[in-house]
């Protein structure tokens, strides 16, 4: 039995530096001007009504459809294919490009 100030606590563990966290996939950074023209981009196609193929973070697959609302409030961009709503983060987003 140990006793009690024998006990390591978490805190002083973090204190130490020697809890670790589990390794996530982290989103890539962007910076400012990165966004603001993927933001443009965006913009684009939804008031020129195109459909566009987007590279989404953390997703294997390629979301192809057409933008249909981009919610400021929730930083979500609306996309719409065959009558079906995806929401998607805008910082989720890595790429936009028009299909082949």
């Amino acid at each position: 039995m140990m006793l009690p100030e024998h006990r390591e606590t978490l805190a002083s563990r973090r204190e130490f530096g020697t809890v670790t966290k589990a390794k996530s996939n982290k989103r890539p950074t962007r910076d400012e001007f990165e966004l603001e023209d993927l933001g443009n981009q965006l913009v684009e196609a939804h008031q020129e009504e195109y459909e566009v193929v987007l590279t989404v973070w953390n997703r294997e697959d390629k979301l192809r459809g057409r933008i249909e609302k981009l919610d400021a409030q929730t930083r979500l961009v609306h996309v719409s294919r065959l009558g079906e709503i995806t929401k998607v983060p805008f910082l989720d987003i890595i790429q936009v490009s028009r299909p082949d």
